[in-house]
Order: structure tokens, then C-alpha cells, then sequence
């Protein structure tokens, strides 16, 4: 038999591949199934921190799997004390874990991010080897999903008048010194004359609807302090200008 008479077999295969690959579930019943390859899965942009709020990974994973006094939520995953990781949500699946805010331009944030909870009652400086468990897995996260090391921020950060977490006892500098997420350099100094750090401050990707509540997330990220006040100063406009000028380079 010639090499071309298998070719409708070999197409009737690869369309029967396809069919088995999804789920009727995500398959209209009103319309003829003809799957095209053209397309791959939603992708992730940026890791979300959060911490739980609560007193144990037990009482986390019943949360996280059942719903809290506001409703149903979820993430990806959950970093024990003791550095045990647990995932919940398949990377590729929309976790209910951020809610309504935006970071830049992204206004759907469980879209297009993956929820890291860290088992941590808000009001504790955060354990050895929860940070290193959470280290390994940012560096396997932004690897396999090509997910950026620096987009890597707090709750927070994408909603300030609603959250605080992962409070400010988190160490953003420790991550930074990883590889993860931002931190300025010192060998910056001093923002120029001129430089506005108001404008700075959207630029980063903080929401300004209300400026005091983004000042006081960036200030918990940033100089680790909820008593500052909700203003920008000197230090403040040192920050921004390093964060942008790392983010040109």
C-alpha cells in the first residue's frame, strides 16, 4: 500500500485523539464537535500571596475546600508551617482566591493568576521553612508556567481597601534576594527632582481609587509598617524610583 492511502486513517485518528482529549462537559451539545489544535490553556501571568487567617493548615484545607463566611473560596495551593505544600486547584483552573481589585491593567485576577496561601494568622512573623518551601515553589511555578519571577505580589497589592494580607511580617526582601517578586536597590539613591511618585505608585500597579488604601499596601510591602501615614515621602519616592528603573532594565 502506497504511503498517501494512510492518510485518512491517520487523520480519522488524530481527530478521534482530540474528541477523547476534552471533556464532553466543555463540548456544546447544540453544535457538531470538529476540534481545531489551534489553541492551549488559559495561562497565568502573576502569583498571588495571601495569608490564611486562621490557626492551622486543617482548618485552611476545610476552608479552602468548603466556603467561609463570605462564600466559596479556594486556591492553588497552601504552604504549611512546617514547609508542607498542598495543592487544591489545577494550574490551569480559575481559583477563587483574589475577588475583585486589579493590578495594572489586569482586572480579573483569578484569570490570570495563581492564589498561594501561607498558613499564618496575620499576626506572626512567617516560619524558615515556609519560605523555603515557598521559594522551591515559585522557582517550579514561574519555570513550568513561564509566569515572570518579578510578578509575584501580595493580596493586598491588587486590593488595598480590602486586604492586608500577607501582612507585614511577611519578608518581601528574603524573596526578592531569591529571585522572587520586587525589592529596590540601594545603589539607586535618591529619586530625582521631578519625580512623581504619585504617578509612580500606578505605574507599579496599585489600583489609586483610593490613594490612602494603596499608600498603606505599599507601605506594609515595602517599609513593612501598617502606623506610617497615608502619604507618599522621600522614602517612598526612593522605592518607586528603583522598582521602575529595575523594571526598564
Amino acid at each position: 500500500m502506497t504511503p498517501h492511502r494512510f492518510l485518512p486513517l491517520a487523520l480519522a485518528v488524530l481527530a478521534l485523539a482530540a474528541c477523547s482529549s476534552t471533556p464532553r462537559s466543555e463540548r456544546n451539545p447544540l453544535a457538531q464537535w470538529v476540534p481545531s489544535p489551534n489553541h492551549n490553556a488559559r495561562q497565568p501571568v502573576l502569583i498571588v500571596l495571601h495569608h490564611t487567617d486562621q490557626d492551622s493548615v486543617q482548618e485552611s484545607l476545610d476552608t479552602l475546600r468548603s466556603a467561609n463566611s463570605g462564600g466559596k473560596v479556594s486556591s492553588h495551593y497552601l504552604v504549611g508551617r512546617d514547609g508542607d505544600l498542598y495543592q487544591l486547584v489545577a494550574d490551569g483552573r480559575r481559583a477563587w482566591h483574589a475577588g475583585p481589585g486589579s493590578w495594572g491593567a489586569i482586572t480579573d485576577l483569578n484569570s490570570a493568576s495563581i492564589g498561594i496561601e501561607i498558613d499564618n494568622d496575620g499576626d506572626s512573623p512567617f516560619a524558615p521553612a515556609q519560605i523555603d518551601a515557598l521559594v522551591r515553589l515559585l522557582d517550579e511555578l514561574c519555570t513550568r508556567l513561564g509566569i515572570p519571577r518579578r510578578q509575584v505580589i501580595g493580596h493586598a497589592d491588587l486590593a488595598p481597601t480590602r486586604k492586608q494580607d500577607p501582612s507585614r511580617f511577611f519578608p518581601w526582601q528574603q524573596l526578592a534576594e531569591a529571585g522572587f517578586g520586587e525589592w529596590p536597590d540601594p545603589a539607586h539613591g535618591p529619586a530625582p527632582d521631578g519625580f512623581d511618585a504619585w504617578l509612580g505608585l500606578q505605574a507599579l500597579g496599585y489600583p489609586m481609587a483610593d490613594p490612602a488604601a494603596a499608600v498603606r499596601a505599599f507601605h506594609r510591602r515595602f517599609r513593612g509598617s501598617d502606623s506610617l501615614p497615608a502619604e507618599l515621602d522621600a522614602e517612598d519616592a526612593r522605592i518607586l524610583h528603583s522598582l521602575l528603573l529595575q523594571r526598564r532594565g
